[in-house]
């Protein structure tokens, strides 16, 4: 057996990203290497709880971090908005705050990694560390985030949430998505510069590796691309989920035999509590079960229907395996999750990829798209009712679902991941 090698996976600050890596850890881990995770300011504890060695940016050495939550706070009228709008309210602030943790943590990311001394970096994120480019050891990209976080001529742009069939939106959202991270990636090129390092052409952030990226985009949403993505550096994923424990869903006081209902809008999602108690006021009139993900806004709730359990978290692929829809906010993490357990998509986006994946659920025939807020009582009934009732959509799902297993993508992923720290050529297919 090749000696074990110490893998350093850096997720984004955001639970999507982090338990993406969490699966691939656990694939890595079983196969007799050492998985450790570098961590942002507010995610200690994440790692660990899955058994993990964590190194954390910590505020002293970092600086003042960046709070997610409190920029989700001050930003979510955005979340009203049309992709288009958001470029000014909600892109372009978030671009600046990314490109300023970006800067922050260089020294005291270049330090640690002087210390881990990895044998490969798992970087799933959408900026470069300049630390990671000069660390002297190989690194992989993770690309979490939608598929078109990688530009091609024949997918809608990063972002837009537009669909296959809106050309004409295209240019538009492309020209002015370029000029308001023009700010941002101009302050970006001149740190790189500083560090030695060539800036990704503009509007991009992160230029792809030069050893290996992971795409998650499974087979059954993918784009068809103009351009191939080559093969011997990019590598496509059917499903890369983490083990969750088992769960059992709670007994509830009526509808204990009916089809059971996830509703979870990511960690930062949830605190939009208002919008959540109108959802759950047309559950209450349905005969399902559902069960919402409240996150840090549980104890909100004080009246709930017979028919709804709320909780702050859940094992969610645990729970989505038992499912008959997700109701989600088309984070990425969501998205696959369902497809590898043929689940439905109901698609409620905010922000960022969200829409990019809500436009492609409804032109897959996986799910179906609805605008967060401009909905009826009666439309979010019909669109749940339609999703349980799609006897055709959920056959080709659970289809679907055996392909993705068979295909193994954690353990896909962990095995190139190694190839890379070890230096091995690519087998040819």
């Amino acid at each position: 057996m090749a000696p074990a090698k110490t893998i350093a996976l850096f997720p984004e600050a955001s639970y999507g990203a982090a338990l993406n890596c969490v699966g691939i850890a656990q694939e890595l881990r079983r196969l007799g290497h050492r998985p450790v995770f570098i961590c942002h300011p507010g995610f200690s504890g994440v790692f660990a709880e899955y058994g993990f060695a964590e190194y954390q940016l910590s505020d002293a050495e970092a600086g003042a971090p960046t709070d997610w939550t409190d920029f989700i706070e001050r930003h979510q009228d955005a979340f009203r908005q049309t992709p288009l709008d958001q470029l000014e309210s909600y892109v372009g602030p978030t671009w600046e705050a990314i490109v300023d943790t970006a800067m922050r943590v260089e020294e005291p990311l270049r330090q640690l990694l002087a210390r881990l001394k990895p044998d490969a970096i798992v970087l799933d994120n959408v900026v470069m560390f300049p630390a990671i480019a000069n660390a002297g050891v190989p690194w992989i990209r993770i690309v979490s985030c939608a598929e078109t976080e990688i530009p091609d001529e024949n997918v809608p742009p990063y972002l837009s949430g537009c669909g296959d069939e809106e050309r004409g939106a295209w240019e538009i959202f492309a020209a002015g998505y370029e000029k308001t991270v023009a700010p941002a990636h101009k302050r970006f090129a001149s740190f790189l510069g500083d560090c030695g390092l060539k800036a990704p052409p503009a509007p991009n952030f992160l230029d792809p590796s030069p050893w290996l990226n992971l795409l998650l985009a499974p087979e059954i949403i993918r784009h068809e691309r103009h351009q191939p993505l080559d093969p011997k550096t990019f590598l496509f994923l059917d499903g890369c989920v983490r083990h969750e424990a088992p769960y059992a869903p709670p007994r509830f006081a009526s509808h204990n035999e009916a089809p059971l209902v996830l509703t979870s809008f990511g960690s930062l999602g949830a605190m939009d509590v208002a919008m959540m108690k109108r959802m759950i006021g047309v559950f209450a009139t349905l005969p399902y079960r559902f069960l919402v993900n409240a996150g840090h806004w549980r104890d909100d709730y004080r009246e709930v229907p017979d028919n709804v359990f709320i909780d702050s978290w859940f094992p969610q692929p645990s729970v989505v395996e038992q499912a008959s829809l997700f109701i989600h906010h088309g984070g990425n993490n969501s998205f696959c999750e369902a497809l590898y357990y043929g689940v439905p998509s109901l698609v409620m986006p905010y922000c960022w990829d969200g829409h990019d994946n809500a436009a492609r659920a409804a032109e897959a025939g996986v799910g179906q798209r609805l605008a967060r807020y401009d909905w009826s009582d009666a439309e979010l009934a019909a669109a749940i009712e339609a999703l349980l009732g799609d006897t055709a959509m959920h056959a080709r799902l659970k289809a679907n679902a055996e392909k993705m297993h068979k295909a193994a993508g954690v353990t896909l992923a962990a095995e190139e991941i190694v190839r890379v720290a070890t230096g091995a050529a690519r087998a040819s297919s």
